[in-house]
């Protein structure tokens, strides 16, 4: 059919219907609320962002969040916004006093976007201001002006109230899980001393910056106390740990910049070059920082990021007519860390033999190493295991954050994802039967281990996490004995050689429905026993009842309703007290009856798959 380009083929959105036509534009990704990056936290970090930004410029030191259901309301107690103009930046693009440097400088916000795009999708966002013994309040749906209330007197502290319901249409069945919220809450408070927040019974303040985020962030004792050092725009705090790999906190002006950006590069290739001219030796890089733990905080004026959800740094410079970003933090790391260094000499042995450790594993495993290296290179090129996808979270694309990399054990089950996955966001690796129990082994075992080497290579994730070509990294596994096996395994894989893709929250399990509820004239998914019953309330105790035991039995046209926009993903979360060589030593060490009688009580399958033999295997 022929396709006529005249100029009915050109439209022009308003505000809110591109915000919400183009939600991805705004707050990256929507999802439902399973991963730290899904657009309702981005919701939350808008509003909150304006509030800091209001503290930084000295007004306001509590600000207070209160979550109930799925209501968010955000008070501060800043200037509150000048009420003839309340209108205006709530529901107009580019309107904001984030343009006058005078106003605010060094902020997070910066165009003026992030309010409307709250506004634009939540079903019910109303937003006050109060000011000068006054107060104005406007209420919003679907950024549409649904009520304006005329000025009125007030005996309110000055500030700004948010109240905002996140779009169901938009975001689904969402939920939110309290411990991301409350990270956030934390970085906050980390950046920002002397401000205090309240989320809801909880109350949060930090003295000490980023050396209480990397305290409170490390489940054992440090190799070394925690080397803080601060200067005008800038804030460090460094130690290493037992670990493998480098595990980083980075902001800009507030911002946790997750995937790092020109701050982040200039403080890795500072710190190398620093510990090289302190010790006079020519270490490799990855010797230097392998275990390491850092937190870098700066302030820039007229921040570039790569996106309007600030993720990524683009800055070169740290303000205009200033010393680049690169040049002032690798100034700044040497005098600062090199003074540090002298003064504290058993500091600076215990990072010596911390850095010759890694040396000699280093060298021991070279050899596996490149023959590894060589492997995955030539399997890259006709890797069944792989079946990629052809947007990666490196790329420069919206949908970078959808990024999905599901591991599957068997043909049959990766066979099904991969005919129903979407083949620009989603790629499938296909696992041959159980994995190797990896606790206990050395980094070598990656490389010695092919399936472990092609999966490392398909990730991107040798050198560190910051290059890593997916955004969620999924196990997709049967709901049984195997499958769960399998699940472990592989947690065990991360948590013991990639540990930071875990705290970074990229790990999760696919949860997929164990029945198929249906009659003549709809079908219902259910992935629990609960489900089940509500669905054959509804349709009917004669409806026909299909149990699904493994991923294989589901066909690709079914597929598409579980990995699809209605994906169910269970994130792999560790808490703060979690120490992950007690965790992996618990489930995957030498057997006893305590982690048998645990793992039985816990499985979530049906109690007549579980068999004496199956679980004296695990």
């Amino acid at each position: 059919m022929e396709q006529f380009y005249t100029e009915d083929s050109i439209k022009t959105l308003d505000w809110r219907e591109h915000i919400r036509k183009r939600p991805g534009m705004y707050i990256g990704k929507l999802g439902d609320g399973s991963s730290p990056d899904d657009g309702i936290y981005v919701l939350i970090k808008e509003v909150m962002d304006n509030s800091i930004d209001e503290f930084m410029m000295g007004y306001g030191k509590e600000i207070i969040l209160q979550i109930s259901e799925k209501e968010v309301r955000v008070r501060d107690f800043g200037r509150g916004i000048p009420l003839g103009k309340l209108l205006d930046v709530a529901s107009k693009m580019n309107t904001g006093a984030k343009y006058d440097s005078k106003t605010f400088q060094k902020s997070v916000g910066l165009n003026g976007v992030g309010i409307k795009a709250v506004n634009a999708l939540s079903t019910h966002f109303t937003i006050t201001s109060f000011r000068d013994s006054r107060f104005k309040r406007i209420s919003f749906s679907e950024g549409n002006l649904i009520t304006e209330e005329p000025e009125q007197p007030t005996s309110e502290r000055n500030g700004t109230e948010v109240i905002f319901h996140p779009d169901e249409k938009m975001f689904g069945h969402f939920h939110f899980i309290p411990e991301y919220i409350e990270a956030m809450v934390r970085n906050y408070t980390y950046l920002n001393s002397g401000l205090t927040i309240r989320f809801n019974e909880q109350v949060f303040i930090s003295k000490n910056g980023l050396l209480d985020l990397l305290t409170d962030n490390l489940a054992e004792p440090p190799l070394y106390p925690i080397i803080h050092l601060k200067g005008e725009d800038i804030e460090l705090a460094i130690t290493h740990n037992t670990e493998y790999g480098e595990d980083y906190y980075s902001f800009v002006n507030g911002q946790h910049t997750t995937q790092g950006g020109t701050h982040l590069q200039a403080f890795k290739e500072a710190y190398v070059k620093t510990i090289r001219e302190f010790y006079k030796k020519d270490f490799e890089a990855s010797d230097i920082r392998g275990s390491i733990v850092a937190a870098i905080s700066v302030r820039i004026q007229e921040p570039v990021f790569e996106s309007q959800t600030k993720t990524k740094l683009g800055s070169k410079d740290m303000w205009d007519g200033g010393p680049s970003v690169s040049k002032y933090v690798t100034d700044f790391l040497k005098t600062h860390l090199d003074n540090y260094l002298h003064k504290h000499p058993e500091t600076a042995d215990i990072l010596l033999k911390k850095i010759l450790e890694n040396e000699k594993e280093r060298k021991a495993i070279s050899g596996v190493q490149k023959l590894a290296r060589e492997r995955a290179r030539k399997a890259s090129l006709h890797n069944k295991k792989l079946r990629d996808c052809r947007i990666h979270l490196t790329d420069n694309d919206e949908r970078r954050l959808d990024t999905t990399l599901f591991i599957t054990e068997g043909d049959s089950a990766s066979g099904s994802i991969t005919k129903s996955r979407d083949v620009n966001t989603q790629a499938v690796f296909s696992l041959k039967g159980k994995p190797l129990n990896t606790y206990g082994l050395t980094k070598k075992i990656v490389y010695e281990n092919e399936e472990f080497n092609l999966l490392q290579a398909a990730l991107n994730i040798e050198e560190g996490i910051e290059n890593l070509r997916y955004n969620n990294i999924v196990i997709a596994t049967d709901a049984d004995v195997d499958g769960m096996h399998i699940r472990l395994l592989m947690i065990t894989f991360f948590l013991q050689f990639f540990p930071e893709l875990v705290k970074k929250g990229h790990l999760y399990i696919l949860q997929t429905p164990l029945f198929r509820v249906r009659n003549k004239s709809k079908t219902i998914y259910c992935y629990d026993e609960k489900e089940k019953e509500t669905a054959l309330k509804e349709l009917g105790k004669n409806a026909e009842i299909t149990r699904f035991k493994g991923l294989g039995e589901i066909s690709p046209d079914e597929f598409k309703h579980f990995i699809g926009k209605d994906i169910r993903l269970e994130p792999v979360r560790l808490r703060k007290e979690d120490i992950i060589h007690e965790l992996l030593e618990f489930y995957m060490g030498k057997n006893t009856t305590e982690r048998q009688d645990f793992i039985i009580e816990n499985l979530k399958i049906e109690e007549d798959i579980i068999e004496e033999d199956v679980i004296e295997e695990i």
